[in-house]
């Protein structure tokens, strides 16, 4: 799907609308000081860092089935127990963290109604368990621009509008199947400024998750039509995109 690429070429990509989204994600999760804390799914890092400056890095965990993440998340803080591995197998024991999160990760999940059980299993009874997709479905998302003008030029292309937890009220379902309580729900945005559409496309051709890999299949002639077509519903100066995404908490058993 695209995840093993270097950190800067997630952070170019995904990063500058997943950076600013931490901060109100750890808040609307209820992170506090003294807590310890999982993220799950962590990336290079981006909710990872934001965590350390809430509770400390010795009290914060996370894991990533990236081995580039995972060596990124070593580099940039040397304080966390940073793993490799998959949300569906936490190798930690059960009732290890204060609170488990996961930013822009459930939908990528073999799995998601396992990986949130594991979620819940690692995190103390009455513990929070937290999670955000982006509202892909909605058409709020980061990169719902990008797949409106592909479907645009090919009909029949996939999308992220099916991914789980990516339309409204569909992550809270996967926090009651998994059996978390206390399940709630509501939605984040960030606004991300660019100073022109060559900034805004350039990370689509890092090859970064499935944008990244349906770009990649393209060849030259097919890259600059899409190009273009992204160009036509973007302003020509400096502009500001606005993306949202679905948040879910529930409460470990």
């Amino acid at each position: 799907m695209g995840f093993e690429v270097t950190a800067a070429a997630y952070g170019s990509f995904m990063g500058r609308f997943s950076e600013p989204l931490a901060p109100a994600f750890v808040k609307a999760s209820g992170v506090s000081a003294g807590q310890r804390v999982l993220d799950v799914g962590a990336g290079p890092g981006a909710l990872t860092a934001v965590l350390v400056e809430v509770a400390g890095s010795d009290r914060v965990a996370a894991i990533d089935p990236s081995q580039s993440f995972v060596a990124a998340l070593h580099d940039r803080l040397p304080g966390v127990d940073a793993r490799a591995g998959n949300a569906e197998d936490l190798p930690w024991d059960d009732a290890s963290f204060d609170a488990a999160l996961a930013q822009l990760v459930v939908h990528f999940m073999r799995d998601p109604v396992a990986g949130l059980r594991e979620m819940g299993r690692v995190t103390r009874p009455g513990g929070t368990v937290s999670a955000c997709v982006w509202d892909h479905a909605g058409g709020g998302g980061p990169l719902s621009l990008f797949w409106d003008a592909v479907h645009e030029l090919d009909p029949l292309a996939g999308g992220e509008r099916g991914l789980a937890g990516a339309r409204e009220g569909h992550l809270a379902e996967l926090f009651t199947e998994a059996g978390l309580a206390d399940v709630g729900s509501g939605m984040l945005s960030v606004e991300v400024g660019f100073a022109s559409v060559d900034e805004w496309w350039e990370p689509f051709t890092y090859g970064v998750g499935p944008a990244g890999a349906y770009v990649a299949d393209l060849d030259d002639a097919g890259r600059e039509a899409l190009k273009a077509e992204c160009a036509s519903r973007l302003p020509d100066g400096p502009f500001t995109l606005t993306a949202s995404a679905w948040l879910a908490t529930g409460h470990a058993s």
